[in-house]
Formats: structure tokens, C-alpha cells, sequence
């Protein structure tokens, strides 16, 4: 048992194995209270109990599949009267390696409710307590593939490139109230990810593989640190801030009255 300083209460999503169960572990460490969210009750509860009795820290089990609308209004309701709640980890998401063609069109459905439409709705379910109380985080977990949907599926890239957005914008909305955004990319993590997915981890070349328990230190260092988004695999810096200088110079030049003259269009100025 720790004598760390209560910080709140830390909602963790996907929180029954891998990275989420990590995040967990992690954050109850550091003095958080824990909600955390799976569907496998069995898994919660043992993870909730092993937290409690490491920590002392209380930990609250809600079993529930976010990719279904009643569990996740069920979610959201008990969420939404939590005056503890101080970070959110948007943690849960499916994914898949198979090309449109290949993938079933009812699995990219659930990809789209699980990685989009839950943390989505958590998020605007949490984040006005937040604000009322002037003070709150949250940690979405995206995916290198935001940026690189062509490494994987289209539709697990485009997920992905929405956390991205999704995050950048709360943070510009959110900043000034005390609310701060972290954006995590990982690359690819040792999890039973990528066996659900349909291609075991040990398929994929072991120079890239990060263990999750690695990827998760690095992104809360990174989070202390004030970063808005963290690629836990980029040693140099200063390509991201190239990456992100380049999209702030278009912005400028995104929107005008006419077509730009190099599409020879004729204009009625």
C-alpha cells in the first residue's frame, strides 16, 4: 500500500487487459480512485481487486460493451453524476489488419461505435463537470495509423484520424478552462491487439513491437511532460513539430471566395 496523494477518480475504458489494464495499474500508483470499463466482468474484477488491496486505492468495476448503445448509456448516465472524476482514458478499440474488400462490414460498424462513437459520448458525458469544476484531463488513445492510415485498414485509420481531430479540438475549446487533452499514437504495442485483429504480434518484425507496459510509461511521461500529442516510438521531435508547422501554414490558404487560378476555372469576380 502507497501513501500517494488522492488525485481524483481516473475512468479507464478497455481497462480489462493490455494497454488499459496497464493504464490502470498506473494511474491508481500515482493516487487515483479507478472506474474502470471492459466487457469482461471476470477480468475487472480481479484486476479491481489486486489494485485495491496493492494501492488502497478504491476501485469500481463496470462491466459493459461501449459498442452497444444501452450499455453505453448506461455508461454514460453513472458517469455523467461522478463529481470525483478528474482524467478520462479513452482507452477501448478494435481494429483490424484485413483491406475493405477482405474486412465484414458489420465489424467495421462496431470499429466505428467502440472507436468513435463511445469516446465520443463519454467525453461530452464527463467533460462538463469538468469544466464546472475548472479542472479535469483526458487521455484519448489513437494510433500511429492517423497519420499513416495506408499502413492498415481504412476504416481502423480513419477511427483513428477522428481521436486525432477529436483531441486537437478539445484542446483548443478546452484549454482556457482548465481542462488539458492528451492525444497518445502509439505504434505497434505487444497486446492482444493484433491476434484479434487477425494477425498475431509475433507476425509483425520485433524491432517495432513495443511492450505495452513501456508504451504506457512513456505516454504518462509525456502527459507530466504537457504534451498535446505523444508518439511514444519518435526520438526526434522536431519532426512533429515539422508535421504540425506544416498543417498550421495550410490554414491560411484552405478557404476562399473563388477556386485557387491553377484550376483555370472562370470566376464571376
Amino acid at each position: 500500500m502507497t501513501n500517494t496523494p488522492y488525485l481524483g477518480t481516473a475512468v479507464v475504458t478497455g481497462a480489462s487487459t493490455g494497454i488499459g489494464a496497464i493504464y490502470a495499474d498506473r494511474l491508481a500508483r500515482r493516487g487515483y480512485d479507478l472506474i474502470l470499463v471492459a466487457r469482461g466482468k471476470d477480468k475487472l474484477d480481479a484486476l479491481a481487486r489486486r489494485l485495491s488491496d496493492e494501492t488502497g486505492r478504491a476501485v469500481e468495476v463496470l462491466a459493459a460493451d461501449l459498442s452497444d448503445d444501452a450499455d453505453l448509456r448506461r455508461v454514460e448516465a453513472q458517469l455523467r453524476q461522478d463529481a470525483s472524476i478528474t482524467l478520462l482514458v479513452n482507452n477501448a478499440g478494435i481494429g483490424t489488419h484485413s483491406t475493405l474488400l477482405d474486412s465484414d462490414v458489420e465489424r467495421m460498424d462496431k470499429m466505428v461505435r467502440l472507436n468513435v462513437l463511445a469516446p465520443t459520448r463519454l467525453t461530452y458525458a464527463i467533460v462538463p463537470g469538468m469544466v464546472a469544476r475548472g479542472k479535469g484531463a483526458i487521455i484519448n488513445t489513437a494510433s500511429i495509423v492517423a497519420i499513416a492510415p495506408e499502413l492498415l485498414n481504412g476504416v481502423y485509420g480513419g477511427s483513428k484520424a477522428f481521436v486525432l481531430a477529436f483531441s486537437t479540438s478539445l484542446n483548443h475549446e478546452l484549454a482556457d478552462k482548465g481542462i488539458r487533452v492528451q492525444a497518445v499514437l502509439p505504434g505497434a504495442t505487444r497486446t492482444d491487439f493484433w491476434e484479434l485483429g487477425g494477425l498475431p504480434v509475433e507476425n509483425l518484425p520485433s524491432e517495432i513491437v513495443m511492450p505495452a507496459s513501456e508504451m504506457v510509461d512513456a505516454a504518462l511521461a509525456a502527459f507530466d511532460a504537457g504534451e498535446r500529442v505523444t508518439i511514444p516510438a519518435l526520438n526526434d521531435v522536431t519532426l512533429w513539430q515539422a508535421y504540425e508547422a506544416a498543417r498550421n501554414a495550410l490554414k491560411p490558404h484552405l478557404s476562399s471566395q473563388h477556386p485557387a487560378p491553377r484550376f483555370g476555372v472562370k470566376t464571376n469576380a
